[in-house]
């Protein structure tokens, strides 16, 4: 430790292909004891419907953040200065087995809660997010934040099969994890099962911004009523990399053409700055189906970003405190 807080291996001392292979070159850790921010993997995709492969996304996206330096360039925040952040390792998984997995996921990231850092995930699909929901709203339903471009709000898969990656905002809902008028999703595109998919989710009140309806208003304007949707309370952030679009992420288990350019996505998550955040993921990076590791640094770069918003936001707290 350097400062008090931890601090990533310099790259103008040590070369980013040298060394062990941690988020941001963090150093590892056994727990989140003492931490502002907790980086941890959820290398699992049980709930994966179609091209499984998202359980190999900590991993590679590990590899691309030794691409990430220490400050970001526009707000000019230091993150390893401000935050006390390190990579907690994978959380537990079981491949075989999906209610085990869920479990075990929901145990992992309450260890960190429970440690009173802030849980920056990164997946595995998108049904990972569900436990880590179950773990960070045990005291009340949290708002969420939601880029993608799948509802992810469907019933059941396959007969009477409630838990995939098409279905963990439905089962979130349900069991009161989310408060869906506080509730964005922004960037929904594609074919769709029928077209009443999404009836359901409105009818609880989720606000869903179709990519038809984000190219006409632009960033910004979206952005700012995604704030006051969530308003000042607790809120969770996810980030499906299908968002972008797939000439710029390729690899994911379910592409949609017509998405987020990479710029637009750096301006939507930079518009987070100032909310109330309990926590953030970033979800289905899937290697196998990559190229290049394009899709890989996609997503080492949303999770700068994303930690550089909740570094932001523990830089606050602490000066509040401080006075």
């Amino acid at each position: 430790m350097t400062d008090k807080f931890h601090q990533p291996v310099d790259a103008a001392q040590v070369p980013r292909f040298a060394g062990h292979a941690t988020f941001m070159r963090l150093p590892a850790v056994a727990d989140a004891e003492g931490l502002d921010i907790a980086l941890v993997g959820i290398p699992w995709d049980g709930g994966t419907t179609n091209r499984a492969g998202a359980r190999h996304g900590p991993r590679e996206v590990r590899n691309y953040s030794s691409l990430m330096r220490s400050a970001h360039h526009m707000f000019g925040t230091e993150p390893y200065k401000v935050a006390n952040i390190a990579d907690v390792g994978d959380v537990a998984v079981n491949p075989i087995d999906l209610m085990d997995g869920l479990r075990l996921i929901e145990n992992g990231i309450s260890a960190i809660v429970e440690k009173g850092a802030l849980p920056l995930a990164v997946g595995g699909d998108h049904l990972t997010t569900l436990p880590v929901l179950r773990a960070v709203a045990k005291n009340g339903p949290v708002g969420l934040i939601h880029f993608d471009a799948h509802s992810d709000t469907n019933d059941t898969y396959f007969g009477d099969n409630r838990y995939t990656h098409g279905t963990p905002f439905r089962r979130a809902i349900e069991e009161g994890l989310l408060d869906p008028a506080r509730m964005v999703q922004i960037g929904i595109r594609g074919s769709v099962y029928g077209s009443d998919e999404h009836a359901w989710a409105l009818k609880q009140g989720v606000r869903i911004i179709y990519m038809e309806e984000f190219v006409a208003r632009g960033a910004l304007e979206v952005m700012e009523e995604a704030r006051a949707i969530v308003g000042g309370h607790a809120t969770y952030v996810t980030f499906d990399i299908d968002s972008i679009d797939p000439s710029m992420a390729p690899g994911t288990g379910t592409p949609e053409i017509g998405g987020f350019t990479t710029r637009e996505a750096q301006q939507l998550l930079r518009m987070l700055d100032g909310l109330n955040l309990v926590g953030a993921d970033v979800v289905e990076v899937a290697p196998p189906f990559d190229l290049n590791g394009m899709t890989s640094i996609v997503g080492a770069t949303v999770m700068f970003e994303l930690l550089c918003i909740l570094a932001r936001q523990i830089e606050r707290q602490k000066n509040r405190i401080a006075r």
